[in-house]
């Protein structure tokens, strides 16, 4: 089986693990959008898929036909457990593994996961070599930051690229700036400077503040990176991966998206996941046009995917005032 990163086109688009967010279903409607280069899973924790309440974890590991090329990313903290996962992912039909190094949120840092690895290089080292040995033939990479409290980029993807990576992620800030700063595009320069001198086979990709796709291929001829990754700039616009900039998508197009979305929330996910999680997508689609923020808070009361649908049947088919 060919490495999956040598494959994609240069550069590549990405979409960014997001936790509640880039679940099954809505990959699923990215993929009538605008599909990126690559697509990640949301964050799935190894301890919790070795252990008798795995069932909720794996959830987050299903995937569809259509959403190839797709990396599974993990975390966790001890290096049997990704090994035992990585044969697992390997059997699911991925296209690669990834390593969460770089999630910022306290408390998972404090327990030494994460972006916590970033300080303690030998559980790095073993959970790396662990996952490698799991994944067999799946090609496994990191995606990091420049540091845990200070920058340290060139000391710490020095040391990643010494484990023959398939690919490294390197999101442009520390962990303890999370995203309060503005992303350092610089450092990032500074990681594919380093892989060209003495890892060149490692795919470098850039992440942190890009909003558009035009961003993204001036990012990739300024700093080198290969291919570039976005989050949260698909809150803003559901086809930011459209090479096609200039097109304008109607309300009428976005409403009757969310539509689909909750449609198949509600058939994918039933009762298991709660529908609140439903909620943090409805700022992307009700967005630009007369009465978005009223409909947004009426949707926000919504208790079921039915009243959701219910109100949108509301929705005028030539709405006006964009």
């Amino acid at each position: 089986m060919s490495n999956i990163w040598k494959t994609l086109p240069k550069p590549f688009s990405v979409l960014a693990p997001m936790d509640d967010v880039t679940d099954l279903v809505f990959r699923e409607i990215v993929c009538e959008t605008s599909k990126p280069d690559l697509f990640f899973t949301e964050f799935a924790n190894c301890e919790a898929l070795c252990s008798e309440g795995k069932k909720f974890q794996e959830s987050r590991l299903r995937l569809t036909n259509l959403q190839h090329p797709i990396i599974a990313q993990i975390w966790g903290v001890e290096p049997e457990h990704f090994k035992t996962v990585a044969q697992h992912i390997r059997s699911l039909g991925f296209d690669g593994i990834d390593i969460n190094m770089g999630c910022p949120i306290r408390v998972v840092v404090k327990n030494g996961a994460c972006a916590g690895l970033i300080r303690d290089r030998k559980r790095a080292h073993e959970i790396i070599l662990a996952t490698q040995e799991g994944a067999g033939y799946l090609p496994v990479s990191v995606k990091t930051r420049i540091g845990l409290n200070t920058i340290i980029t060139e000391d710490w993807i020095g040391f990643l690229l010494e484990h023959h990576l398939a690919a490294i992620t390197v999101h442009g800030r520390t962990a303890k700036e999370q995203s309060k700063v503005p992303n350092h595009w610089d450092e990032i320069g500074k990681a594919v400077q380093l892989r060209d001198r003495v890892a060149p086979n490692t795919i470098i990709v850039g992440n942190g503040d890009v909003k558009t796709w035009e961003e993204a291929l001036q990012i990739t001829k300024v700093h080198g990176v290969d291919g570039v990754m976005i989050g949260r700039g698909i809150f803003e616009n559901m086809w930011v991966f459209e090479r096609d900039q200039q097109r304008t998508h109607e309300p009428r197009e976005i409403i009757d998206l969310l539509k689909k979305h909750v449609a198949l929330f509600d058939h994918t996910w039933g009762t298991t996941k709660k529908f609140d999680v439903m909620k943090k997508f409805f700022k992307i689609y009700v967005n630009g046009f007369a009465g978005a923020k009223e409909m947004r808070a009426d949707l926000m009361e919504s208790k079921t995917s039915d009243d959701v649908l219910q109100k949108l049947q509301a929705f005028p088919q030539n709405p006006t005032g964009i």
